[in-house]
């Protein structure tokens, strides 16, 4: 190797450091003196340190002088070579946060008739350029952008260039990139355009949001929108489609109610739509050739396209999501978006990175990315513009598109300190809207007390978590298919179940609870994710008839709306969706995906059983009590055997109609008895055949019989 091909490398490490790596090709790595120059600086800089790596050197040259990001400097040593000054970790520190924070709400495009500005954030930029593209003559003319303050750039563009197209073209460390706006509220079809659009053209007409007193009164429901419709029997003709989530008064092939109409009906309070903003993985023009639930975000502010009846025009997609919003608020349902804020699709590619380099991403202690997220990388929310940008998206979302809460996929990822910025955002808006996310603790090098984790709860008030523990004692293990929980026949972890059902709070004195408020509990069972729960209950309890097999999956839905806290049901769940066996389904085909309507006639009186039980939740806020001391104050447990759990809710009438409440849960296949403290007459509002708040029943006496695989609610007037 020639010593003219080995270019040594600079870095701006710190904002009173650069690091030089010398490669040992060239001169054995040996360099005694490097001076630095550039924007009317030259200085000499002086190593105070030298290290020995595998094929290079390395040398630390602290600084006497200060060096402005933005601009191009050039290292050069004693032998006469020279490379350009890159940004290197100083990009990651807190300094360059606080000199960088740009606290505007104009990044993107400022659209009128007359003109345009373009402001986007790009600190390490030297030199910025934007194109516009006409979509008609698809002619192109690049105009030069200006450096402001905070590390912005911006141009204005006089003239009307409403749907035209735009880019912006940055050079960062001597390299030029061009990138969409991370930004944009619209894109062409397959993102390979972001376009400029008059957002008051986008407006539909809004209905009023649902009320909502307590997080707890939430029952949320799973969607996946192509899902939804895309069976050959829903009955839906916009298959796939926004809009299928829209049509009203659509049935099955065998005349059973589907679509929306079914969801109203079915008694929840809040859809929760797998992400809708723009995601790789389907071709928007040919979406029926793949398969994608949309876990690969690209642009965060504009709906998906593969879901709109025309993803070319962005004023489509856009009406469609929000006429779809807007239905659903007319039929008392409230929308929460599923947003994955904790990574994106491909990171180098990524309008992030090519804007600001190493910024936006963690990386570990040797300077690589991290992948806490298992897909290659992790936001790092905890960076000002990081987190500025994840904050701007949400409120987006709220104002233009009226969103009703939000689910954070891999929540854990993010930090405490974002979340909570995000929850008094919200609150500012409207309280009522849900925060909710996945709190798990995965390995991302953010110190351990900074995490959104269900471990770190206390310190985010108001925010949910998806309650691991509930899903694994009361179904089994989602990680190992053969572990059976409660409901499906093992009571080892009776006691867990118990605090489960109490909202997972701290229920006596001197014992600890998951979380400090039954808000903060999402209670499930299934999910899109892993195996459906009749999947897992086909193969784990496959010594059991579909009979008994059913009634277990009552059994464990009836407990999830039963309990205190966030009820949580995926889609199809009352009627034992199935994926066949697949249990990460997330690109498999439309058979093993689609919400199987027929399924929903076939198991219709155990949907009629589930509605029931909806109901009863619903009938008396007994069961959805929004705090821990009224918990504590209301709610106790039976001593019973292994197989039967028994709790009490007494003293209730102020919350609805039943002064005295009582609830049963027996996973045996045998009938199980309880005593009552005295004999007493009970109206009986489900038992393990039918289930409706006015009670169809008395029980006299002290001992209570409750059938095998079933759940027992008796109320006092």
């Amino acid at each position: 190797m020639k010593q003219a091909d080995c270019k040594f490398e600079a870095y701006l490490d710190r904002m009173d450091l650069i690091t030089v790596l010398v490669p040992k090709a060239y001169h054995d790595g040996h360099v005694d003196s490097f001076c630095f120059c550039g924007n009317e600086l030259h200085e000499p800089l002086v190593y105070d340190r030298k290290t020995e790596l595998s094929n290079h050197v390395k040398y630390e040259c602290p600084l006497t002088f200060y060096v402005q990001i933005g601009y191009e400097y050039k290292v050069i040593d004693e032998y006469g070579g020279r490379t350009n000054l890159q940004i290197g970790a100083v990009i990651r520190t807190d300094e360059f946060d606080s000199m960088f924070y740009y606290k505007g709400q104009d990044l993107g495009v400022t659209y009128s008739t007359e003109k345009s500005l373009f402001k986007v954030w790009a600190p390490t930029a030297t030199r910025a350029k934007l194109k516009i593209v006409n979509p008609e003559t698809k002619e192109e003319k690049v105009n030069d952008m200006t450096r402001e303050s905070h590390g912005t750039w911006s141009c204005t563009v006089k003239g009307n260039l409403e749907k035209h197209f735009y880019s912006f073209i940055v050079c960062v460390n001597d390299v030029w990139r061009e990138v969409n706006d991370p930004y944009a509220k619209a894109m062409t079809a397959n993102s390979e355009y972001s376009v400029i659009i008059d957002l008051k053209k986008a407006d539909v007409k809004k209905a009023s949001r649902p009320p909502m007193h307590y997080e707890t009164d939430a029952i949320i429901y799973e969607v996946h929108v192509r899902d939804f419709s895309i069976h050959p029997n829903s009955g839906i003709r916009q298959k796939g489609k926004y809009l299928g989530l829209t049509e009203k008064g659509t049935k099955g092939a065998y005349g059973q109610i589907t679509g929306i109409d079914y969801v109203k009906e079915l008694g929840i309070t809040h859809v929760e739509l797998l992400p809708v903003n723009d995601f790789a993985g389907v071709n928007e023009l040919e979406p029926e050739k793949s398969y994608n639930w949309g876990y690969n975000p690209l642009y965060f502010q504009v709906p998906e396209g593969s879901y709109a009846s025309n993803p070319h025009d962005p004023y489509i997609r856009m009406k469609e999501l929000k006429q779809a919003i807007a239905i659903f608020h007319e039929n008392g349902i409230r929308v929460i978006m599923d947003v994955v804020f904790n990574h994106v699709f491909i990171r180098e590619q990524s309008a992030f990175e090519q804007l600001v380099p190493g910024y936006f991403f963690r990386h570990d202690e040797h300077g690589m990315p991290s992948n806490g997220t298992g897909v290659g990388n992790d936001f790092a929310s905890e960076r000002v513009m990081a987190r500025k940008f994840i904050i701007d998206s949400i409120l987006f979302w709220v104002k233009e598109y009226d969103v009703d809460g939000f689910r954070f996929d891999l929540m854990g990822i993010l930090d405490i300190e974002t979340m909570k910025e995000v929850r008094l955002q919200l609150d500012q808006l409207d309280p009522s809207i849900l925060l909710l996310g996945e709190g798990w603790d995965l390995n991302t090098p953010l110190a351990h007390e900074r995490k959104a984790t269900i471990q770190n709860a206390v310190a985010l008030p108001r925010i949910a978590h998806f309650n691991d523990r509930f899903r694994d004692c009361i179904k089994g293990s989602t990680f190992n298919l053969y572990d059976r929980g409660f409901a499906l026949g093992h009571p080892h972890r009776k006691e867990e179940v118990k605090q489960c059902i109490a909202g997972s709070i701290a229920l006596t004195k001197g014992k600890k609870g998951l979380f400090c408020q039954p808000n903060q509990t999402i209670n499930y069972v299934e999910s899109h994710d892993n195996h459906t729960l009749w999947d897992k209950l086909v193969k784990c309890n496959d010594f059991e008839e579909e009979a008994i097999l059913r009634k277990r999956q009552k059994l464990a839905t009836t407990m999830v709306l039963l309990s205190q806290g966030i009820p949580f049901l995926h889609s199809g769940q009352e009627f034992y969706r199935t994926k066949q066996g697949v249990e990460n389904s997330y690109k498999s085909p439309d058979h093993i995906n689609q919400l199987d309507w027929d399924r929903k006639y076939t198991f219709k009186e155990d949907v009629e059983y589930i509605k029931g039980i909806i109901s009863i939740r619903k009938h008396h806020r007994a069961f959805r009590l929004p705090n821990a001391p009224l918990i504590r104050r209301h709610l106790s447990f039976l001593d019973t055997n292994d197989r039967l759990i028994v709790y009490q809710l007494l003293g209730v009438k102020e919350y609805g109609p039943w002064s005295a409440i009582t609830v049963a849960f027996n996973d045996d296949i045998q009938n199980q008895t309880f005593c009552l403290k005295e004999a007493q007459r009970w109206k009986v509002a489900a038992n393990d055949r039918y289930a409706d708040p006015i009670g169809y029943d008395l029980i006299n006496g002290k001992e209570i019989n409750v059938s095998p695989v079933s759940a027992l609610v008796l109320f006092q007037m």
